[in-house]
């Protein structure tokens, strides 16, 4: 599917505004004053691509009341990928970047002035892009999978060893009907029928219809519903199979057996056959290594955000009306 075209202001809004916003985002997180979220360091901080701080301050454009230093520049050129400076090696081509710089400047500067920065989308939308910027740098400062021992895998593995165990799988087809006594008679016929008949007998009187056979979708597979699980395996449900189906699949011992009775759920009743088994199995270490690697960082990540939403809370005390909450009405969709 190709990708929606973005718009001039879509395309310097991507490259400008957002890395400029998580720039600030993990300026805040080390405690920068407020002129080193705007502005690139020139007092004491570092400077992009190895400026002083007197080329760092050196005025390249005024744009109103504002200025776009070298070190603005600089630092818009680090905050790119690699391969997007690579644009940038001609005078020309830097003469572009900055006029774009220009343009962004100016943009922000209309929309200030109409008071777009003011409202509420604009307001959310900038939370929650420093939001996401302030987590990715949390991210930045953690391990990797290459850190993690051989060791702490395993002694993840074993203290989590159930995680790893998969149940038997049965893969199931059902022929739905809505009344018991048609029910009986299908199950009567589907007893004793050839997986072609089967097929025949789902097309005929399955509520649940099928499309037509196809090579994708042959007749002897119709009525297939994908695999369940048993009962008390909390990932072996299926929307398609009523609970009650469900754990009468364990009834039957052999693949391509139909039960031998109908199973009512609600007020459809159904006629079961087993189209396969998934034998139980349990993951090697070797096998979980790399999901487990992933889980431990995860792991780590969800204990840093926890921690440093504890101390923002700290920092910034929340209050909460729960009277104001509980008045809140919903809007709930046209007709309800």
């Amino acid at each position: 599917m190709p990708r929606p075209m973005r718009t001039r202001p879509q395309r310097l809004w991507a490259r400008f505004f957002l890395p400029a916003l998580a720039a600030a985002a993990a300026a805040l997180v080390v405690g920068c004053n407020e002129r080193a979220v705007q502005k690139a360091s020139i007092d004491g901080g570092p400077l992009p691509a190895g400026l002083n701080a007197e080329q760092a301050g050196r005025v390249l454009a005024r744009v109103g009341d504002q200025v776009i230093t070298l070190g603005d520049y600089a630092a818009t050129l680090e905050r790119m990928d690699e391969f997007d400076r690579l644009r940038y090696q001609s005078a020309e081509r830097r003469k572009e970047l900055l006029e774009e710089i220009i343009d962004v400047e100016l943009l922000a500067q209309d929309a200030k002035a109409k008071g777009l920065d003011k409202e509420p989308e604009t307001q959310a939308a900038i939370h929650q892009i420093l939001r996401e910027a302030l987590l990715a740098e949390i991210h930045r400062n953690g391990r990797v999978p290459a850190d993690i021992s051989g060791e702490e895998v395993r002694t993840y593995y074993e203290k989590h060893r159930d995680e790893f165990r998969e149940p038997e799988r049965r893969r199931v087809a059902l022929i739905v009907v809505d009344s018991k006594g048609e029910a009986e008679k299908v199950l009567e016929q589907a007893a004793k029928a050839s997986p072609m008949q089967w097929g025949e007998l789902v097309q005929k009187h399955s509520l649940d219809k099928p499309p037509k056979p196809s090579p994708t979708s042959p007749l002897e597979l119709a009525g297939d519903v994908g695999l369940v699980g048993p009962v008390d395996d909390p990932k072996g449900g299926n929307p398609r199979v009523p609970e009650e189906v469900r754990a009468a699949v364990f009834e039957l011992a052999e693949v391509g057996q139909v039960l031998d009775r109908v199973v009512a759920a609600g007020d459809r009743f159904y006629v079961v056959k087993l189209m396969g088994k998934q034998e139980a199995r349990e993951r090697t270490l070797a096998e979980a290594d790399r999901s487990i690697r992933a889980s431990i960082l995860q792991e780590e990540i969800d204990k840093r955000e926890k921690e440093l939403e504890e101390q923002l809370r700290k920092e910034f005390p929340v209050t909460i009306d729960d009277k104001a909450l509980e008045a809140v009405q919903v809007p709930t969709a046209a007709g309800e």
